[in-house]
C-alpha cells in the first residue's frame, strides 16, 4: 500500500487513518508468517528502545520485550524505582533525556496526558502501553486475533464488549473497531458508556469506513448473533477497593456465563479477554473478593474462560507480534 509510519509514535487509535489502521493488521500477519517459516528479519539491529512501566504487567512488558528480541533490538526496563520520572523530574524533561539516549520510548501508566507529553517532547516515537484513557496496542491485538479467527471480511465481523466500558478497552475497542469497519456494539449499563467524546470519533470513523457503532444496556440487544464476545475487570487498576460492592452489583447482570454466550444465537462465538481475569478463586483478589462477597468469579465464568470458545491466549499471544508490527512500522522502513 505504500504507507510509511517511520517516526510515527503509538499512542491512540485515533492518531492513524483507517487505511494505516488496517495496514498494520496486514502487517503483523506478514510478521508473524515470516517467524512460524523461518524468514524473520532483525530489523531492527542497533535500535534502543525505553520501557517505562508505572503500572505492573505480564503481557505488555513480555510482549514488547520477545518483539523487540526478535528483531534484534535492545531495551531498558524502568519500573517505579528505577527512575526519577514523575518524582524529581517532570515528564517533559525525562522525554528529552531519553529521546536524546533511546531510538524509543514506551509507557504504560495511568494519566493519558502523561503519555501524549512524552510523545510531545521525546523527538522519537513513543508507545502507548496501557493508560487509563486508551490501550493501542490491545486494540490492534483484539482486531488481529479476530480476523484470524473468522472467516468473514473483516466489514462484516460483529462483537459487543460487554462491562464497564468507560476506559481504556471500552474506548479503544469502540474506535478501534470502527476503524476496522467492523460491527461494533458497547453493552453496559449507561453510566457506563464511553464518554461522548470518544463515541464521536467511532461514529466519525463509521463515516469513512462504514462500520456499525451500538451503544446498549439491553444484553439481548447488545449480543445478537455477535462473533465475539470481550469483557474486562469490573474494577480498573488504581480505582479504591471501596468500589468493588458497587460495581459487583452493578455489573453482575453483564457477567459472561455460558448463558450469555447462548444467548446470542451464534455457536460459533468466541470470548476474548485482555487479562488478566477474575474468573476463579486462584488469585489472591479472587479468594479475597470470594470471602467478601461470596462470588466464585466476576466478569466471567470459569466455565466460560476454559471453554472451548474461549480464544484468550491467542489472543495474549498475538500482543508480541501486533507490537512487533508496530515496532518494525516505527523504526525501520517497512511500508504498510
Amino acid at each position: 500500500m505504500g504507507i510509511d509510519l517511520a517516526g510515527r509514535g503509538f499512542v491512540k487509535e485515533i492518531d492513524f487513518t483507517p487505511a494505516e489502521w488496517a495496514g498494520l493488521i496486514d502487517l503483523t500477519e506478514r510478521l508473524k508468517t515470516a517467524r512460524r517459516e523461518g524468514r524473520e528479519q532483525r530489523l531492527l539491529d542497533g535500535r534502543t528502545i525505553a520501557l517505562i512501566f508505572e503500572k505492573t504487567s505480564t503481557r505488555t512488558r513480555c510482549a514488547f520485550e520477545v518483539a523487540a528480541y526478535h528483531l534484534g533490538a535492545q531495551l531498558t526496563y524502568l519500573d517505579p524505582q528505577g527512575s526519577q520520572i514523575g518524582h524529581k523530574e517532570s515528564f517533559a524533561d525525562t522525554a528529552r533525556v531519553l529521546g536524546r539516549l533511546y531510538d524509543g520510548i514506551e509507557f504504560r501508566g495511568s494519566r493519558h496526558e502523561d503519555c501524549e507529553t512524552l510523545a510531545r517532547f521525546a523527538g522519537v516515537p513513543v508507545y502507548n502501553g496501557l493508560t487509563d484513557t486508551w490501550h493501542p496496542t490491545q486494540a490492534l491485538c483484539d482486531m488481529v486475533t479476530m480476523v484470524e479467527h473468522s472467516a468473514k471480511p473483516r466489514g462484516e465481523i460483529s462483537y459487543a464488549y460487554v462491562g464497564d466500558a468507560r476506559y481504556n478497552m471500552g474506548n479503544s475497542l469502540l474506535v478501534a473497531g470502527a476503524m476496522t469497519g467492523m460491527d461494533v456494539r458497547i453493552v453496559a449499563p449507561r453510566s457506563l458508556w464511553p464518554a461522548d467524546e470518544i463515541v464521536g470519533h467511532a461514529r466519525r470513523l463509521a463515516g469513512e469506513t462504514g462500520a456499525r457503532v451500538t451503544l446498549t444496556e439491553s444484553l439481548s440487544e447488545g449480543v445478537a448473533g455477535v462473533d465475539f464476545l470481550h469483557t474486562d475487570v469490573w474494577v480498573s487498576m488504581g480505582e479504591p477497593e471501596a468500589v468493588w460492592a458497587e460495581r459487583i452489583a452493578l455489573l453482575t447482570p453483564y457477567q459472561v456465563t455460558a448463558e450469555l454466550m447462548a444467548s446470542t444465537g451464534n455457536p460459533a462465538t468466541k470470548f476474548m479477554h485482555c487479562l488478566p481475569s477474575f474468573h476463579n478463586r486462584q488469585t489472591a483478589v479472587g479468594e479475597r473478593i470470594f470471602a467478601e462477597f461470596g462470588i466464585e468469579a466476576m466478569e466471567v465464568t470459569d466455565e466460560v474462560f476454559e471453554s472451548p470458545a474461549s480464544i484468550v491466549f491467542d489472543q495474549s499471544e498475538n500482543r508480541m507480534h501486533t507490537i512487533k508490527a508496530v515496532l518494525a512500522a516505527t523504526l525501520s522502513r517497512v511500508e504498510l
